[in-house]
């Protein structure tokens, strides 16, 4: 029987994850003199929203499962949420990364126990990958967005929301890849507004939303700093979950984001990674109205110190 997330799920979620860590802070900011919230992600022990998902789906498996073991398919923040779960749980993990992935996510992940292939990109399809990786190993897939539990897990943080803010939010701008975040939190807080927030000519979310089926990236899809956000395409079960849910797609330039990098180092004294920043970066540019039960998600913090270094001294 294929499983289907629910709200329930969601919340039986944020109960095993607040069993194990304390809520991330929902601080207050203004923007264009509009007072609104940011959910710092970032500050997770893994430094991104990822083990939430990772923690719910390692935790749901059988002992069975356990013992083969887990493949997973991330750039870096995924890889580290499954990673920490599989450590705390006693399970193999293998990662399938990409060969560019920033050399701090795979120092991290590796860190944290799990084995590490590498593919390129592009060039290599990851699911294929991993897909081979089973097919010889075995063990479960985990996927970055297109998992079940990895949904009601990364939608554990508009629970949190809503307990901290005294109300469900009246919007919440997500940074998107995927969509497993997005589609989390629509079932999390299902009378806030929901906006995906993509990079520029990587919004297949929006581009799904738009015409109703999955849409593939193309193969001269721009370059962006935003690693955390590239997947070449969103997964059927995302898309079902938020059509009549999430509002027309958002896009913002990696030149907006790193004004949200430099915005939020000044003002909020944190270190966001360019995919983490992309929702902020959105509210900054006026891209999506504001109110005062707006919630911004930061959604991860593992910046390269080389290339943050550099986005700050552009400023």
């Amino acid at each position: 029987m294929i499983r289907t997330p629910s709200q329930k799920g969601v919340a039986d979620a944020a109960q095993k994850i607040a069993d194990i860590l304390p809520p991330t802070p929902l601080l207050p900011i203004e923007i264009g003199g509009v007072q609104c919230w940011v959910k710092a992600e970032n500050l997770q022990p893994v430094g991104a929203f990822k083990i939430r998902g990772g923690w719910h789906r390692l935790s749901a498996m059988s002992a069975d499962e356990r013992a083969s073991g887990v493949v997973a398919v991330s750039s870096g923040n995924h890889a580290q949420g499954v990673a920490w779960a599989a450590r705390k749980l006693g399970i193999k993990a293998t990662i399938v990364m990409p060969r560019d992935a920033p050399q701090v996510k795979l120092d991290n992940t590796r860190a944290l126990g799990a084995d590490i292939v590498l593919y390129d990109r592009p060039g290599e399809d990851r699911d294929e990958v991993a897909a081979k990786l089973i097919a010889s190993q075995g063990g479960t897939l985990v996927h970055a967005f297109g998992d079940p539990w990895v949904i009601e897990g990364q939608g554990s943080a508009g629970i949190e929301i809503t307990h901290q803010l005294g109300r469900e939010p009246s919007a919440i701008l997500a940074c998107c890849g995927g969509g497993g975040l997005a589609a989390g939190l629509g079932l999390a807080c299902p009378d806030a507004k929901i906006y995906a927030v993509e990079p520029v000519g990587w919004d297949m979310v929006g581009q799904a939303l738009a015409s109703g089926k999955i849409v593939q990236a193309r193969t001269d899809a721009p370059k962006t700093i935003c690693d955390a956000l590239q997947p070449t395409a969103t997964k059927q079960l995302n898309l079902d979950l938020l059509v009549g849910r999430a509002q027309p797609g958002v896009t913002v330039t990696d030149e907006e984001v790193r004004e949200a990098q430099r915005w939020a180092f000044a003002n909020l004294r944190m270190v966001i990674e360019p995919g983490g920043a992309a929702a902020l970066a959105a509210a900054l540019a006026a891209k999506v109205p504001l109110d005062d039960a707006t919630v911004i998600m930061i959604t991860g913090g593992n910046a390269d110190p080389a290339a943050f270094a550099q986005t700050l001294s552009a400023a």
